[in-house]
């Protein structure tokens, strides 16, 4: 039986997911993070098939979304695009730590992934924390000052009477630029990294990501690093993208000698 429990950690909302036979045993964790104007219980199907292979399971709702929406509509949550990015990214650390102190989690079993928003976030997050083992980007950019320019340049082209300083400017770029994980490829480390990505994607254009991941290539080891590109998608991660993101963290992450 799979258990799924709602809680707060930290005062954040999750869907805490994992097997009733390891719930309050040491296991492998996977945090798996929502996309822009969406919510936690949005990825149960992740979190399913997860849990089904040995993962405990966390799906926090970010800031203002999910059950902290706070009535925005979607041009005013635009506006906090980034700030979301970089709170969800140090409130990995929040639940880690805690799913830690509750003595829950192998500290050397930890995988992150998300979808869309999720997918950014994963990224900026293999940029400053050396404690996740594995991760799965799905629809996401690792370019962030780049995508940054790009969301700027289409904000603009579709509200002609939308400005911004170049003063709020800098400081937004400077605000992510340390979380930029094209400008320091390094801090991978050779962890297994899948992307996935639709070719007809309008809103995160898989090129950003391609880019980065035919760069780091030639330094992987064979088999840790992949890239699935589905040419007749657009910006919805396939089943074959759902069922491949477990099979990543199956394989990278799962217990030493476990049967998934």
């Amino acid at each position: 039986m799979i258990i799924v429990e709602k809680e707060r950690i930290a005062d954040i909302p999750v869907l805490h997911v994992a097997k009733q036979d390891i719930w309050k045993e040491v296991s492998p964790l996977v945090i798996f993070i929502h996309g822009f104007g969406s919510a936690k219980e949005h990825n149960l199907h992740y979190a399913y098939l997860l849990a089904e292979k040995g993962f405990r399971v966390i799906l926090p709702d970010v800031a203002w979304h999910g059950e902290r929406e706070e009535g925005l509509k979607e041009s005013q949550l635009l506006n906090h695009f980034w700030p979301i990015v970089v709170q969800t990214i140090d409130e990995l650390a929040v639940i880690k730590d805690e799913l830690l102190t509750r003595k829950l989690i192998d500290p050397t079993k930890i995988g992150v992934a998300g979808t869309s928003l999720g997918g950014i976030v994963t990224n900026g997050a293999l940029a400053v924390y050396d404690w996740i083992h594995a991760a799965v980007s799905l629809m996401g950019n690792p370019a962030y000052l780049d995508y940054a320019k790009l969301q700027l340049e289409t904000i603009q082209k579709h509200n002609p009477n939308f400005t911004i300083s170049d003063e709020e400017s800098e400081r937004q770029m400077a605000l992510i630029s340390k979380y930029d994980l094209s400008l320091q490829p390094e801090k991978l480390a050779g962890r297994p990294l899948l992307f996935w990505h639709g070719a007809k994607d309008p809103i995160v254009p898989y090129t950003f990501a391609y880019k980065f991941y035919e760069s780091i290539r030639p330094a992987y080891e064979q088999n840790k690093l992949e890239f699935i590109l589905d040419t007749r998608a657009e910006h919805k991660v396939s089943r074959y993208g759902l069922i491949q993101t477990a099979e990543w963290f199956a394989k990278h992450l799962s217990r030493v000698g476990q049967n998934t």
